[in-house]
């Protein structure tokens, strides 16, 4: 592994226009050494540090400067490391509303993705079911659009023995002879006859001679077929299969700039902290608790027996998921109880307030259920109403009401639904 990594140094170095002595690369990769699960992120800071280094008097790097550099790199991660163990973990976790995530589309013409601006509807509009259909199909075609095996050649090379896999639009295959990759979304316009659209038109396709790879096909699944068009215009599949993976790390690369999970973007540093932060969080924990009735006198009891049963152990845990439903009776028209429901909100916050441990050192998120009160009962549900919550604030400050579902941001990512 280490001759390895010393060739991506090498690499990464010869590009950004560097020399290496000997001694200087084995710095290098002591350095490297420390963040195994980020080596790349790790050699692009340390060549990041070297190009704002003034004192660098020649291209040829030495193992001083190595040191030099790394030593103002290490320095920052302690202090970083310090500020985060005297804050606790309260700074490591992160809650995404469900209608605060951001919302990208990916523009086909220009072939990059843009934010939607404004605030969206809670009840879409008649064109929001197409728009869903036609943003999932552009977010596929721009992953297979990059694909070596789809991607259009910068040269006259033959990817395969029948020629560019290159995606073709289906509009594009009338007049058209041999084979062709299309991709597309299956569909029976027809009874009986099966059809396969994309953006611009549709084909009736022949699946009687398709070579089918692993997967389960249903009508509305995205396609990548491979065929040619017969003379009564129906194209007929040669062989048929779901739009290729792209590696998590790849995507990660390709697409940074971008914050499609709404906790921000990471610098370079950041990515090596929380890594290093994420091996060191072995002991913390969540714990996840639903159907907390608050008018239930059992259930109340047994959620003290918990509560107690945590505040004695030795690591308390990070979080605390509390998921509804908050009540054993549904919240609807008929229900006339929440100035009591409000007031057993603010019971839960004296039961928590009565552990010193936990309400110090661990958070607690709150997200509806079903049959909660909300202006709908379908998904997302907007956090809990401020009315009934305010009680509990009053002995928790930094309990935390978010949708259902809602993103957990800790180190890693988690999304959290009821």
């Amino acid at each position: 592994m280490s001759g390895q990594t010393r060739k991506k140094i090498q690499k990464k170095m010869k590009i950004r226009g560097y020399g290496l002595r000997m001694d200087a690369l084995d710095e290098i990769l002591s350095f490297v050494n420390r963040f195994p699960d980020a080596e790349d992120e790790a050699i692009d800071l340390l060549l990041d540090q070297f190009e704002h280094e003034s004192s660098l008097k020649s291209s040829i790097i030495d193992k001083e400067s190595v040191n030099r550099v790394t030593s103002v790199l290490l320095q920052a991660e302690a202090a970083a490391e310090g500020d985060s163990g005297s804050a606790s973990n309260h700074s490591a976790i992160r809650v995404i509303d469900a209608f605060l995530v951001p919302k990208f589309r990916y523009d086909s013409i220009k072939k990059h993705f843009y934010q939607h601006a404004g605030s969206l509807p809670i009840h879409g509009e008649a064109s929001a079911k197409a728009a869903l259909y036609r943003d999932r199909f552009l977010l596929l075609f721009q992953r297979v659009s990059r694909d070596q095996h789809f991607s259009r050649p910068s040269f006259d090379v033959v990817n395969s023995e029948f020629g560019s896999c290159e995606i073709s639009t289906i509009q594009s295959l009338v007049g058209q002879t041999g084979r062709r990759w299309v991709m597309g979304v299956i569909s029976q316009l027809e009874d009986g006859h099966f059809y396969l659209e994309d953006l611009a038109a549709s084909v009736e396709i022949d699946l009687s001679k398709a070579k089918i790879t692993t997967g389960f096909f249903t009508e509305n699944t995205i396609v990548v077929a491979e065929g040619e068009m017969l003379v009564d215009g129906i194209f007929q599949v040669i062989t048929c299969g779901f739009p290729p993976l792209e590696d998590r790390d790849q995507s990660l690369k390709l697409l940074a700039e971008y914050d499609f999970f709404g906790g921000g973007t990471l610098k370079k540093e950041d990515t090596l902290r929380l890594a290093d932060l994420e091996k060191r969080a072995a002991n913390d924990m969540f714990v996840i608790l639903s159907d907390i009735w608050l008018d239930n006198e059992e259930v109340m009891g047994k959620l003290e027996v918990v509560l107690d049963g945590f505040e004695s152990v030795e690591v308390v845990p990070s979080l605390f998921v509390f998921m509804g439903n908050f009540c054993s009776h549904p919240c609807n028209l008929s229900f006339h109880s929440f100035s009591s429901l409000r007031l057993q909100f603010g019971k839960l916050g004296q039961m928590i307030a009565a552990h010193p441990r936990l309400k110090e050192h661990s958070r607690f998120l709150f997200i509806p259920g079903p049959d909660d009160a909300g202006p709908s009962t379908v998904l997302p549900r907007c956090a809990l109403p401020k009315y009934l919550t305010e009680e509990l604030k009053k002995y928790i400050p930094n309990a935390i009401f978010s949708s259902n579902p809602c993103r957990l941001n800790f180190l890693i990512t988690v999304q959290l639904n009821h």
